[in-house]
């Protein structure tokens, strides 16, 4: 599929330069053609040609026809110095940079606007006084954005007068998430005055380690977000399980987010162009989450030009390109893959060696290791291709795609005995999206979505022949509708109606015992939202407070879901955010320590029953200030937050609780501090997160005790500098180790192995050491052209080559009647480069 897609990239691509040009011509070729066909000279100067397009005369007109029609075509005028020689000349006033003042109704300066040149990469920004400054003269057109503002598309020539022109903008009503910081942790992360964090990638600067912006390597930075075991499969948002957190991919749920065990994200980091992160207080129109919620989206405007993206590292090569069919219609499409088939690098083997090599199995009587050999191989991928048509002035047709597909094969031998494992994991989805704008105050939003994972685990014993078999398949259908009125410029409501059916396929196969077992669960909910939003004339305040209900039919239960968002500026300094949400779930992961691979957790996805997998709820309340003055960001959150109905079997306990099944509930009291200060081209941060997390399990002795995602201290600093197309960014990542359970004794009973057990302490007696990792990024750009740039990049993960452990247990191994330690360590310093190629 991956083949088809590039070949449909290779056949679409001659369309984009096509589309450039719609008739208009630069001045200079027009004038090539004239003195060509008319046997004359022109004398001009280039820089007061370069910015005139214009639309050839007709090559049946005489020489002084064609002359007179350029005169009026441009602000030129042209000479005859002899029979057979032209100047060309313009007004000396105008010898000045294209440059203009952005205005609003009142005539005052509108700061902040994006000017671009359309097909170039310079762009601009006003100032308080609305004034821009291009950097270069160029015959392409410009387009003006700015939030709250109509977009405006004009011509250079429009700029290209005596003094610098007044460009009046209309005012937009609708409703919008402004920001209250830019440059949050890095350029490119913003954080908007309803708690959200946003990312743009295409403004994305860099981050310690990273040299693309990932989106759920990035969120680890923020306070109180953290991975326990170094993956994207495995984030904890304020003490919650990653199962508990919603991926939402251009309104797609998506179910796999990782690649390679979840080291890498399996979102193409070339793709989304607005990435949101609520950690509280999300709107009512998301649901199906308790913790987190990710929205990335990956839509722009048709008018958007068009262009292309090749990079590759020493992990895998990827792709994206977009490409304008028409005025009012674009394609775009990405690919991402591995290349082992070809060669495998040592970044490659590194990242490897994390999933399949770095955990130690210790005979815990004796001390001596448990030799353990494989051999693997591994694979995946990710597609996406995405079709939006402008049907009329009013209406958007959006179509997006998205495949993602994780293979590995493992040969292993231990004590003599091997094992063939086959792992496949994928997702795929679609959806169709329909946007109308009916007016300046109304607008509706339509879309029909669908997504599909399938989890598929074989094992064979060579020896004696066993095999088993495990299967995972979710089917997720529905669609949601939603309108919205803009009152006034301050006031809007939305309401909405979503529909979803989720469907579950559990497969088990075993050869001894026989067993061949195929349970199907769904459940349909329908759900009713509304939602309204105002933001005061001078900013100072903004509210959004929105009512979620569930009405989910395979319980007869009715479930309303309260948000609130209150925002109240005390000065232009100091800010103060109080956040509030309910909302509940009910499909979960559930991990089976005893199906592990090599030390990774088998977990399937489970729909609630409301008896041994109740639906979950949660009820989440945080109040935070933030400072912002002079460089200077301060911002301090403190929350309370509380998830019913959890299951035992969704939390991975490897003690004595791994095999016991009970409901629980966690409580988590936290703060989350970020200081950060910038310096002109540098700037620098440290964040701060403390939790206080602990179950409460009633069947349990005992019930209360510490989360097994408890991390109760958490920092990071980074520093970064950017300058001429450079970056550097250094920064350390520490928090507290996770928590363990250590046994106090074992009993090994030789002549009847299944009475051996192992005897543990308390639930999470112990914890780890701490956690320690020093990154730095760098990445250097060269434009080779107007339209050409590459970009270098590399980084290095774990520098200081620091020994963490992520995790360790003790087992029973009932083949060998022994009890096992099971230590698993952290990535070792892994280098990797990359070249990344834009046109």
């Amino acid at each position: 599929m991956l083949v088809r897609s590039l070949f449909l990239l290779l056949l679409l691509l001659p369309c984009c330069a096509f589309s450039q040009t719609r008739g208009k011509v630069a001045l200079k070729i027009v004038l090539d053609e004239i003195a060509q066909q008319h046997q004359v000279r022109f004398s001009y100067i280039d820089e007061e040609l370069v910015v005139y397009k214009i639309v050839p005369p007709d090559s049946k007109i005489p020489l002084s026809g064609k002359i007179d029609y350029i005169q009026a075509q441009t602000r030129l005028r042209i000479e005859a110095v002899s029979g057979n020689y032209y100047t060309i000349f313009n007004d000396r006033k105008m010898d000045k940079p294209l440059c203009g003042y952005l205005i609003d109704a009142d005539g005052k300066g509108i700061e902040n606007a994006n000017i671009v040149i359309e097909d170039s990469p310079y762009e601009a920004t006003s100032n308080a006084d609305g004034y821009f400054e291009l950097p270069v003269l160029s015959p392409n057109a410009i387009s003006i954005r700015h939030l709250g503002y109509k977009p405006m598309r004009i011509e250079p020539q429009d700029l290209y007068v005596n003094d610098c022109p007044k460009l009046g903008m209309e005012i937009v009503i609708e409703k919008l998430s402004e920001i209250t910081a830019n440059r949050y942790m890095a350029t490119g992360i913003s954080k908007a005055n309803t708690g959200e964090i946003v990312i743009k990638p295409g403004k994305f600067g860099i981050l310690p380690g990273l040299t693309e912006p990932d989106v759920l390597k990035a969120m680890q930075q923020a306070p109180g977000i953290v991975s326990i075991d170094e993956t994207v499969s495995n984030i904890s948002v304020r003490g919650g399980t990653h199962d508990q957190n919603l991926f939402l991919w251009n309104g797609i749920r998506m179910f796999q987010t990782g690649h390679f065990f979840g080291l890498i994200s399996a979102f193409n980091p070339l793709l989304a162009t607005n990435i949101s992160i609520s950690k509280n207080g999300s709107s009512a129109f998301f649901g199906e989450s308790v913790s987190s919620l990710v929205d990335i989206s990956s839509h722009t405007k048709v008018t958007d030009s068009c262009y292309n993206v090749i990079t590759a590292d020493m992990i895998s090569a990827n792709f994206f390109s977009k490409i304008r069919l028409s005025n009012k219609a674009t394609i775009q499409a990405s690919g991402r893959r591995t290349f082992t088939d070809i060669v495998t690098t040592p970044t490659f083997k590194r990242y490897q060696d994390r999933v399949f090599k770095n955990t130690t199995v210790t005979d815990f009587a004796n001390g001596n290791p448990v030799r353990i050999d494989s051999d693997e191989d591994f694979q995946f991928y990710d597609i996406s291709i995405q079709y939006h048509r402008k049907i009329g002035e009013k209406h958007d047709l959006i179509i997006d795609g998205i495949g993602v597909e994780n293979s590995v094969d493992v040969r292993q031998l231990s004590n003599g005995i091997r094992t063939d494992r086959d792992l496949r994991q994928r997702n795929f989805g679609g959806s169709a999206t329909w946007k109308t704008k009916w007016n300046d105050f109304h607008d509706s939003e339509f879309q029909a979505f669908g997504s599909w994972y399938d989890f598929d685990a074989r094992n064979k014993m060579i020896a004696s022949g066993l095999r088993t078999e495990n299967g995972n398949n979710v089917l997720d259908l529905g669609f949601r509708l939603r309108h919205s009125y803009a009152i006034t410029a301050q006031t809007s409501i939305s309401a909405g109606y979503q529909f979803d059916r989720i469907s579950i396929r559990d497969e088990v196969f075993s050869s001894d015992p026989i067993l061949n077992s195929e349970i199907d669960n769904a459940s349909t909910s329908h759900a009713l939202a509304v939602e309204g939003q105002f933001n005061s004339p001078d900013s100072r305040v903004n509210l959004r407070a929105g009512l979620r209900t569930n009405y989910y039919s395979k319980y007869d239960l009715l479930l309303a879901e309260p948000r609130i968002v209150f925002g109240f500026m005390f000065s232009k300094k100091l800010r103060v955010e109080i956040l509030g949400e309910r909302k509940s779930q009910t499909v979960s992961q559930l991990v089976n320590g005893e199906q592990e691979l090599l030390g990774l957790e088998s977990r399937r996805w489970a729909l609630a029953d409301e008896a041994d997998i109740p639906i979950q709820k949660s009820g989440q309340f945080s109040i935070g200030f933030l400072y912002n003055d002079s460089g200077w960001l301060v911002s301090l959150d403190n929350f309370y937050k509380k998830i019913s109905g959890i299951t035992s079997d969704s939390q991975g306990f490897r003690n004595q609780f791994e095999f016991v099944s009970a409901n629980g509930d966690y409580r988590v009291l936290g703060s989350e501090l970020l200081v950060q200060k910038s310096f002109g081209r540098f700037l620098s941060w440290i964040s701060y997160s403390f939790n206080d997390n602990s179950y409460d399990f009633g069947p349990f002795s005992p019930s209360r005790f510490p989360n097994n995602y408890s991390i109760s201290h958490a920092a990071s600093w980074a520093g970064m500098y950017e300058w001429n197309k450079l970056r550097f960014a250094l920064g350390m990542n520490w928090h507290t180790g996770r928590p363990i359970t250590t046994p106090g004794s074992f009993f090994i009973d030789v002549a009847n192995p299944g009475n051996s057990s192992i005897v543990f302490n308390e639930p999470n007696n112990e914890r780890l050491d701490d956690y320690v990792q020093c990154n730095l990024s760098a990445s250097k750009s060269w434009e080779i052209s107007k339209v050409w740039r590459i970009t270098g990049n590399a980084s290095i993960l774990n520098f200081l080559d620091r020994e963490n452990v992520l995790n360790r247990y003790y087992r029973l191994n009932r083949e060998n009647n022994t009890v096992e330690s099971v230590k698993v360590d952290a990535l070792g310093r892994t280098v990797n480069f990359g070249i990344r190629l834009d046109f």
